[in-house]
């Protein structure tokens, strides 16, 4: 005899109790953002705003005026950070939420528009906010990835160069341990100054260079094409103005 299967009745999210009854949702865009607050505190419950600063401080201005309390919006890309900041300045409780976790709450309608969504999950407690460091880490944290990006700029460059030479058989790479050391950014900037004299080349080396000078002044010959040398002269400018960066 076959067994019944108790059925679970669905519970709709749309029976949950109200726990953040000043609850207002916001759906960030690049040109333009849609807030909704309870269809209480407003004759229009659903506005649209400019991403321009002025029209961000209008916003939290409705907000106020709504008596909303706390905002939930999407984490995606970065044009949610102006309107954060403005609104945790001003004393919102604000909840920033992962995109992919709305997505996944089931019973939205499909007249609802996507503010009006949020505010309905964020007014009945089913939004989780994620981590946003305070101001401090944030500057720290955006200082710390600008340089990574730096340096990695600067290897790419580094390589372009070392390519640069290779076509023009200035193989220095074979004589000095890094072309960006003191010794090999001496010797370039020479031969973009326009000395072509292996042997003074060779004399800009470092003391400390275990080639002899003769092996140096041979690696670095005398043919040197212009366009290779349009290519390599970047690379120092770039890397002089990375070593004078506060970071």
């Amino acid at each position: 005899m076959a067994k019944k299967t108790k059925s679970k009745a669905k519970v709709s999210c749309r029976m949950l109790p109200v726990m953040h009854p000043d609850a207002a949702g916001v759906d960030i865009g690049a040109e333009e953002i849609f807030v909704a607050v309870p269809a209480n505190r407003d004759v229009e419950s659903v506005r649209s705003f400019d991403t321009f600063t002025r029209d961000l401080h209008l916003l939290a201005d409705w907000l106020q005026s709504c008596r909303v309390r706390t905002v939930a919006m999407e984490s995606t890309g970065v044009y949610w950070i102006p309107l954060y900041q403005i609104l945790e300045t001003i004393g919102f409780q604000v909840f920033l939420v992962n995109a992919q976790h709305i997505k996944n709450v089931p019973g939205r309608k499909s007249d609802v528009s996507d503010c009006q969504w949020i505010q309905y999950l964020h007014s009945v407690g089913l939004l989780k906010a994620s981590f946003w460091p305070p101001d401090e880490i944030c500057v720290i944290r955006s200082l710390w990835r600008h340089r990574e990006n730096l340096v990695q700029m600067a290897a790419e460059h580094t390589m372009h160069m070392q390519k640069a030479l290779s076509q023009m058989n200035l193989q220095l790479h074979h004589v000095l341990s890094e072309i960006t050391s003191v010794s090999g950014l001496a010797i370039l900037d020479a031969i973009l100054a326009g000395e072509r004299d292996p042997a003074k080349l060779a004399s800009l080396c470092n003391w400390r260079v275990r080639s002899s000078r003769e092996t140096v002044a041979k690696v670095i010959g005398r043919r040197l094409s212009p366009r290779a040398l349009v290519c390599a002269a970047a690379v120092p400018c770039w890397l002089s103005l990375l070593s004078e960066a506060p970071l």
